[in-house]
């Protein structure tokens, strides 16, 4: 009896002690990463030849959209705006709407989604082009994709620290690792530095990773890129280029956000603590393919 109840005894305070214990304070692998948002893909119009979809004048053609998640921002219904482009609306028949959003929820990857979620919008399944083709026509359609989406950053361990000069536990002054979701708005670098006695800053720099233009939800694309950010703490107070909670890109795409301690540390206070920045902003990008239209013989 005794041999039987001594192992039962470890095993279950083995059992108690990994309960009672903590799961780790690690961010390691939070997000797949990249820098795509929602990509977009005309369906062919009809046969390749040398490289253009081509049809007869005689023919119709299905006119369709592929939207694909490639990033890790989940997008809602009716958030992404499909607008066909190109050719005059009196040169095609069959086509009911020339801007469709999606119907669905586009899922983000992830380890079990890891392709994305994805949807064909359908404009047309037997557009016709209308007037006479004398040899052959090549008309160029765009679609214009706009949709809202979101950028999360992770800062697992920033630096809380009164006294600089003190070495225990953490540095202030250095870069810092960071994690960044899939989007095409994405961040190359956080550094934290020291603005004040007691008072400490993260300079995050953002960066447009693709071709698209960059506007904050709600408001129109203009000449200037401009998103949106929030931090998930209100100890600190965040601006880029004096604006709080607004970042505006400069030519080459880039933006540096300061976040900053409202008040200062309290005497020789030391800890690390997770700080995390979402960005939010509507994103624009333009598709194009050719269709080459052959006269009957």
């Amino acid at each position: 009896m005794r041999k039987l109840i001594i192992p039962t005894l470890i095993i279950t305070l083995l059992f108690l002690t990994a309960c009672n214990q903590q799961p780790p304070q690690t961010v390691k692998g939070a997000f797949i990463g990249g820098t795509q948002g929602v990509l977009a893909q005309f369906e062919a119009f009809g046969v390749e030849e040398e490289s253009i979809y081509t049809i007869f004048d005689e023919e119709s053609l299905p006119l369709e959209v592929t939207l694909r998640n490639k990033g890790e921002y989940d997008v809602k219904a009716e958030e992404i705006a499909v607008r066909l482009l190109g050719p005059s609306q009196e040169e095609f028949s069959g086509i009911s709407d020339w801007e469709k959003k999606n119907n669905l929820e586009l899922e983000g990857i992830s380890e079990l989604v890891p392709e994305g979620g994805e949807e064909t919008i359908t404009f047309a399944d037997e557009a016709k082009y209308t007037k006479k083709v004398s040899g052959v026509v090549d008309r160029e359609w765009f679609a214009n994709i706009e949709y809202r989406y979101k950028t999360y950053l992770i800062v697992p361990e920033v630096c809380l620290k009164e006294d600089l000069t003190d070495e225990r536990v953490c540095n202030v002054k250095e870069a810092k690792t960071y994690f960044v979701s899939g989007a095409p708005i994405t961040v190359k670098a956080v550094e934290e530095d020291t603005a004040g006695k007691g008072i400490v800053a993260l300079k995050i720099m953002v960066s447009n990773a693709g071709t698209g233009k960059v506007t904050k939800v709600g408001d129109d694309f203009g000449v200037r890129n401009v998103l949106s950010y929030s931090i998930d703490d209100d100890g600190w107070e965040c601006k880029s280029g004096g604006k709080v909670n607004e970042a505006r890109l400069d030519e080459t795409g880039n933006a540096e956000i300061v976040c900053k301690l409202k008040e200062a540390l309290p005497e020789d206070h030391i800890s690390t603590k997770q700080v995390e920045l979402t960005l939010d902003y509507k994103y624009r990008d333009l598709i194009q393919e050719k269709l080459r239209i052959k006269e009957s013989s």
